[in-house]
């Protein structure tokens, strides 16, 4: 969904115990996506399918952020366990996710509770969220075959930089 507004500013601790504010890219786009938990079948395809476009996004200047209600020890454990090349942060109090709309209710098998809601906003330079992605599918199956949502965000990112 295309939209303009300011991104809510944050810092957030990594597995190596080093805060990443989202100030630290203006003039960088950020690819800021929500993952309910670490080393789940659906939350490791999305970050190896994101990590596998690292560099694709790099030439693009764009960073990848992934966040989730996981502690730090176990965002480093994820990054080594599948050699993931991008930035994992820790949102335990639900703070930075309940501002982008992240988290709330959901309903699985006729029972609603609290969780993440996967999402991705694709961030401009001037720190204005320009894209966002409600209710992910990690891959979509269309008539061409499986699609990743990575290659869905690095498509819409070079279609907003021409």
């Amino acid at each position: 969904m295309e939209n303009t507004e300011k991104a809510f500013e944050f810092c957030l601790p990594t597995g190596e115990n080093k805060d990443y504010c989202l100030k630290d890219y203006f003039g960088k786009w950020v690819v800021l996506y929500f993952y309910p938990k670490d080393n789940t079948s659906g939350c490791t395809k999305e970050a190896i399918d994101f990590t596998e476009k690292k560099y694709d996004f790099a030439e693009k200047n764009a960073e990848i952020i992934g966040i989730s209600p996981d502690k730090q020890e176990s965002h480093a454990k994820f990054i080594v366990k599948h050699n993931l090349g991008i930035i994992l942060l820790s949102d335990t109090d639900k703070e930075v996710m309940k501002a982008y709309g992240a988290w709330g209710m959901k309903k699985n098998y006729g029972k609603e509770y609290e969780g993440v809601i996967r999402s991705t906003f694709l961030i401009n330079p001037e720190g204005n969220i320009v894209y966002s992605w409600k209710n992910v599918k990690v891959q979509q199956k269309r008539k061409a075959g499986i699609v990743k949502h990575a290659d869905i965000v690095f498509e819409k990112l070079v279609e907003l930089q021409k």
